[in-house]
């Protein structure tokens, strides 16, 4: 057994990305799915990673085996940075070849990986690699998370653009409603999206997440 593996990204830090991710397994684990998340680097914390802590809260199944041995984050740094200064703040350094392993590893036992990044797709892991190369070199296809904030056009646009440049499969786009903006920027915001995909060809459906519900079931024949 191999699973897949798809990436959870955002526009930006402090969008969402955790939540969504661990809406995304609780749904998928009650549809019957065998599923777990990951963490590629985890940065402002020590110990077991806080995310994972929140994705297994979310999930309702308490800690793993693969969370308290660090297969499902497999960096951890306490210094609250992008991962590639973190690490050096801690005279360490980013093994990208490390993480690989650790998703290989959770492939052979889980139908699915949902791989949350660190902060937004254009974050260096290390000085050398940006979160968005990393999915480009490993193949994986990665679900964008974005908000109707003003100001989220443009970043999620570039994002899209970013994603499409390197050839990552946009998997989904999801409209999480958790900053609202007033009625006519959410509506446009989530029309300029739709409009600016199908125009790059793309067929990543645009799905609302409010009050932790996905509000179209498409979400889940993605996986």
């Amino acid at each position: 057994m191999k699973g897949t593996v798809t990436a959870v990204s955002g526009i930006d830090t402090g969008i969402g990305k955790t939540f969504v991710t661990g809406m995304l397994a609780a749904g998928l684990l009650g549809k019957g799915r065998k599923v777990i998340t990951q963490k590629i680097v985890q940065t402002g914390c020590a110990g077991i990673a806080d995310d994972i802590v929140e994705h297994r809260r979310l999930m309702g199944t308490g800690l793993q085996d693969a969370d308290r041995e660090g297969i499902t984050c497999p960096y951890v740094f306490g210094y609250p940075s992008s991962p590639h200064l973190a690490a050096r703040m801690e005279g360490a350094e980013i093994d990208i070849l490390r993480i690989r392993r650790m998703t290989f590893a959770l492939q052979r036992h889980y139908e699915i990986v949902l791989l949350e990044g660190a902060g937004g797709l254009m974050v260096p892991l290390t000085p050398d690699l940006l979160f968005a190369d990393f999915l480009r070199d490993a193949g994986y296809g990665v679900i964008l998370v974005t908000v109707p904030r003003l100001g989220s056009i443009n970043h999620t646009l570039l994002s899209i653009e970013s994603c499409i440049k390197r050839g990552i499969s946009i998997r989904a786009v999801i409209f999480n409603h958790y900053k609202e903006a007033c009625p006519e920027i959410t509506g446009d915001t989530k029309d300029v999206i739709v409009r600016f995909l199908a125009r790059e060809g793309s067929s990543a459906p645009v799905i609302g997440l409010r009050d932790g519900v996905f509000e179209h079931e498409v979400i889940w024949s993605l996986f």
